[in-house]
C-alpha cells in the first residue's frame, strides 16, 4: 500500500497540512519498469523513462538522483532543478549502458515556492506525463504534452478523441536525455486549502480517463488509498505500460478531524 507523509507549512498566517504519497508499478504488460518518481517536501516529481535495452531506467533514476540532491541542498527553483537535469543529461549519456539513441525520460511534477511575499506552487514539464489539479471538484489538466498529437491537436488537425488511436500517440517532441537539454515549461500556481494534484505517467491515463480519475479521489480523502485505488483501476484495465502516480494535497488544519501520523517535517 502506497505511505501517506505529511508537512505542515503556512501560508498567509494560515497553517496547512500537505499530504501526499506515490506509488509505481511495473504494469502487466512490460518485462522491467522505467518509471521512477521523486515525492519529498517541496518536490514531486514522476518521470518516465524511454530507450532501448536499460535506457529508459537509466535514464529516469539519473534523473530522480540528481533532483533528490536538490532537495537535499534544501534549495529547490527553476535555476536548481535546470543544473540539476543538465548535469542528468550527463549521467545518461556517459553510462555504459545507454547504448540507444532515444533514450531519455519524460519529467513531471510540481514544488512548494515560499520565497518571497507569496507562496506558491510551480507546475514543471517536459514531455507527455502530466500534472492535473482538482479544484472546486473539478479536475484540470495544467501541464500540456510535448507530443506529436499535442501539436496536432493544437493546430486544429486532430480532436482529442482522434488522438487516443492515433498511431504516433507515443510520439514525444521534448525529453531529458543523451541531448542538449530544453528547459522545462512552468506554471505558477496559487496555494488554496482542499486543492488535490494527480502528477501521473502515461501509464495512467492510457487506462483511466480524466473522469475517472476525479472518481477516485472523491471517493479516497487519503491520498494513499486514492494513488492504491488508481493503480488497482490502471491495472485491470489492462496495465499496458509502467503505472506511476503521485498524489499531493493541500488542507487547512482546523478542517483536520483527526490527527495523520505519518509526518515528515
Amino acid at each position: 500500500m502506497a505511505e501517506t507523509k505529511t508537512h505542515r507549512i503556512t501560508v498567509a498566517q494560515r497553517p496547512l497540512l500537505l499530504s501526499w504519497s506515490g506509488i509505481t508499478d511495473q504494469g502487466r504488460r512490460r518485462e522491467t519498469n522505467q518509471d521512477a518518481f521523486l515525492a519529498d517536501y517541496p518536490l514531486f516529481i514522476v518521470a518516465d523513462g524511454m530507450g532501448g535495452h536499460a535506457g529508459g531506467e537509466i535514464a529516469s533514476q539519473s534523473t530522480v538522483a540528481r533532483l533528490q540532491a536538490v532537495v537535499s541542498s534544501g534549495k529547490v527553483d527553476g535555476p536548481s532543478i535546470e543544473n540539476a537535469l543538465e548535469l542528468a543529461v550527463g549521467d545518461i549519456a556517459d553510462h555504459p549502458e545507454t547504448t540507444d539513441e532515444g533514450t531519455g525520460t519524460t519529467l513531471t511534477g510540481v514544488y512548494f515556492d515560499a520565497d518571497g511575499d507569496e507562496s506558491h506552487w510551480i507546475a514543471l514539464n517536459i514531455g507527455d506525463s502530466r500534472v492535473y489539479l482538482l479544484r472546486d471538484d473539478r479536475l484540470v489538466q495544467i501541464t500540456t504534452d510535448h507530443s506529436v498529437v499535442q501539436e496536432l491537436i493544437t493546430a486544429g488537425k486532430l480532436s482529442p478523441e482522434e488522438a487516443e488511436g492515433h498511431p504516433y500517440s507515443n510520439v514525444i517532441t521534448r525529453a531529458v536525455g543523451a541531448s542538449e537539454l530544453t528547459a522545462p515549461d512552468y506554471v505558477s500556481i496559487d496555494v488554496r486549502a482542499g486543492d488535490r494534484f494527480v502528477i501521473c505517467s502515461d501509464g495512467l491515463t492510457k487506462e483511466l480517463t480524466d473522469y475517472g480519475i476525479q472518481h477516485f479521489l472523491r471517493e479516497h480523502e487519503d491520498p494513499g488509498a486514492a494513488a492504491d485505488a488508481m493503480l488497482a483501476a490502471a491495472l485491470e484495465n489492462g496495465g499496458r505500460d509502467n503505472v506511476t502516480l503521485i498524489i499531493v494535497q493541500v488542507t487547512a488544519e482546523d478542517d483536520l478531524s483527526s490527527p495523520i501520523e505519518n509526518t515528515a517535517e
